[in-house]
């Protein structure tokens, strides 16, 4: 057996001193869920979604339960998940309703059909698949609505990275895991509730391939975790995949020149995790620090913050 997976849950300001455990358990739950699936010879697929419901299920990042609010005093929810082999990909921008947005994300892969669904149009797309559906506070924490709160009162009109510290102390956000299976095969999943007090339909990196997620067999699968306008127009995800491809660049060099000549230089600020087909790994950021962990077969897990 020789499989890989990694996990982030966020990048950004994230200060020494405080208590980090939850943080650690919550990365090592994930990584153990996603490890389940590839010690039983499951997909690298399934693996990210295990590994990514565990932590959208999880308050403590900004995905899923414990979403960050829209301007509007609501939560609008992305993700993401692609699969190496035949590039097939499924996304889900700006949902409501899904308990888990990833397995949206999933329901769309599997229907083929179309990549990218939006709105009332993808929370009716997952009724409709049988996922389990919430009322919209389900996201809510009272966390969330005092980062809202503190960020409306301070800086009126404007979005706040959930992770840029811009709202106190905080250390949260995307969450993404990526995977290389026993069989060879890549998979990459993102997802988040986006910034707070953003616009109502603001729609970022997330669930857009390319971007925030991207997996191809040849060469790498990627998860990105940043300010997503930035990371949109860098092309995070594709262009680790190019530098690799037709450039000859190993993942290594790939990933940090994609955060240090790509993202940095027009103002982004975040990180990335990246899997190479050969079962390498790489896991820059260009903020303070970026919560992050890896499993290979036969090794312990291990996760990091700085």
């Amino acid at each position: 057996m020789n499989y890989v997976l990694a996990v982030h849950g966020g990048a950004g300001t994230i200060r020494a001193g405080g208590d980090e455990a939850p943080y650690h358990a919550g990365l090592q739950a994930a990584l153990a869920a996603g490890e389940r699936v590839l010690q039983q010879r499951g997909s690298a697929t399934e693996a990210v979604i295990a590994a990514a419901v565990v932590l959208e299920n999880l308050p403590l990042f900004n995905a899923g339960h414990g979403a960050v609010f829209t301007s509007e005093g609501t939560h609008e929810l992305d993700a993401a998940l692609m699969e190496g082999t035949g590039l097939q990909a499924g996304a889900v921008a700006g949902v409501r309703h899904v308990k888990n947005p990833i397995l949206a994300a999933q329901a769309v892969l599997n229907d083929g059909r179309f990549v990218l669904l939006g709105a009332q149009g993808a929370d009716s797309f997952a009724r409709n698949a049988g996922l389990d559906m919430v009322a919209n506070d389900y996201y809510s924490t009272e966390h969330r609505l005092a980062q809202l709160r503190a960020v409306q009162a301070t800086m009126p009109g404007r979005t706040a990275l959930d992770h840029s510290g811009a709202v106190g102390n905080a250390r949260f956000g995307t969450i993404g895991a990526v995977a290389l299976d026993c069989n060879g095969h890549l998979a990459a999943a993102t997802s988040t509730g986006g910034m707070t007090n953003k616009y109502a339909g603001r729609i970022g990196d997330t669930p857009l391939v390319g971007c925030g997620v991207y997996a191809n067999d040849l060469s790498c699968a990627v998860s990105a975790t940043g300010t997503g306008e930035h990371f949109i127009r860098a092309c995070v995800g594709y262009d680790v995949h190019a530098r690799m491809q037709y450039g000859g660049a190993s993942l290594e060099a790939a990933a940090n020149a994609t955060i240090n000549e790509g993202l940095t230089p027009i103002g982004g600020e975040g990180g990335i995790i990246a899997l190479g087909r050969d079962g390498s790994l790489a896991m820059p950021f260009n903020s303070t620090g970026m919560y992050r962990g890896f499993a290979r077969a036969g090794q312990s897990s291990q996760t990091f913050v700085f």
